[in-house]
């Protein structure tokens, strides 16, 4: 299904935030098989004790807004999309209206759909701001991310996130020209109720998993709208280790050049919601105007959203009002696995 809304609409701000403590790979590795294991990236972000996903997504909202430059209180709708929710009855999203300033007059909500939970409510805010049911919306993907310790996901469940503030296409940084999603009932990832740990079932998280959505979305994309791949400045797609998002662009057709700057995954691992959003963010802030690019995100049930974007004149005025997403990454500190225990909680008492 090719998504077109019936008025343009465009992101007029952006923004990322991705914690500062880092865990490198081979830390983990040197626990859990005595460094014996090879670590599919080089570190990932940790939140800190007093990080959640409702407080890195404020961060998130806060640099977008400071691009965009609007009053909050014209938001119509806050939505966070996350796996990492700090409360299973209470949302996130009015923790978030709150503190940016969009309260009373908004709609807040949770989104979930595993990994691509993001970009869901940015499509769903696409449809409020095209519909004129809306001025602006906020949407985000975020999550703090967990894995079983020892587990495969360990090595690469890393946090952070990203937040686009959604609005009519004449005031935008980028057009949101296009968009359109690729279900299907594939089991390759999942969490039962009151479980804490997600798992995983290993030989369908490549194909039918992974690359049986992600390809066929962007090859349904590009159809759609009558473009190849080197009609495209940059390319994202969900990033839960290096060896997929590569192996699936390369497939398509995508040059590293083109990709260079949104694989993110090696320096702060799979953010999960936020994977393909944060990628986007680091490609925004070194666009030029007139470059297009192509997003595509993933989920685990699972599912695909592919968006076709061009970047506006206005993108050279809002890069620098707000933290860029490597400055973010570069102000890293590294931890052991001992203070990434205490930090994210597995330490149960008996």
């Amino acid at each position: 299904m090719l998504n077109q809304p019936a008025f343009p609409v465009g992101i007029v701000g952006y923004g990322a935030y991705i914690p500062r403590y880092r865990l490198p790979g081979s830390e983990i590795s040197r626990v859990w098989s005595g460094g014996a294991e090879r670590s599919p990236v080089k570190e990932k972000a940790v939140p800190g004790l007093d990080e959640d996903t409702a407080t890195m997504s404020i961060e998130a909202a806060r640099n977008a807004l400071a691009r965009a430059a609007i009053d909050p209180t014209h938001i119509r709708a806050v939505w966070v999309g996350s796996e990492s929710h700090p409360y299973a009855v209470k949302p996130t999203g009015t923790i978030v209206a709150e503190a940016i300033g969009a309260i009373p007059a908004t709609q807040a909500a949770d989104w979930q759909f595993a990994c691509k939970a993001g970009t869901e409510a940015l499509q769903a805010g696409m449809g409020f701001v095209g519909s004129g049911m809306a001025a602006y919306v906020l949407a985000i993907g975020m999550d703090t991310a967990q894995g079983r310790p020892g587990d495969a996901l360990e090595y690469t469940a890393g946090a952070g996130g990203a937040a686009f503030l959604l609005g009519p296409a004449e005031e935008a940084v980028a057009v949101v020209e296009r968009s359109l999603s690729y279900v299907s009932d594939t089991t390759d990832f999942w969490r039962r109720p009151a479980t804490h740990y997600p798992s995983h079932a290993e030989r369908f998280s490549g194909d039918p998993g992974y690359f049986g959505h992600v390809v066929p979305a962007a090859r349904r994309m590009m159809e759609l709208v009558d473009t190849a791949p080197q009609d495209y400045d940059h390319v994202v797609v969900h990033q839960p280790n290096v060896k997929f998002p590569v192996r699936a662009m390369s497939q398509l057709g995508f040059t590293p050049a083109q990709w260079r700057a949104g694989l993110l995954v090696p320096e702060i691992g799979n953010t999960y919601a936020g994977s393909a959003l944060v990628g986007l963010t680091a490609i925004l802030d070194e666009a030029e105007p007139g470059q297009t690019i192509l997003m595509v995100s993933y989920g685990s049930g699972a599912g695909s959203d592919a968006f076709h974007i061009r970047v506006t004149e206005r993108i050279r005025e809002v890069q620098g009002r707000a933290p860029r997403t490597w400055d973010y990454i570069r102000r890293r500190v590294a931890i052991d696995y001992a203070l990434y225990v205490r930090y994210r909680g597995k330490l149960a008492a008996r």
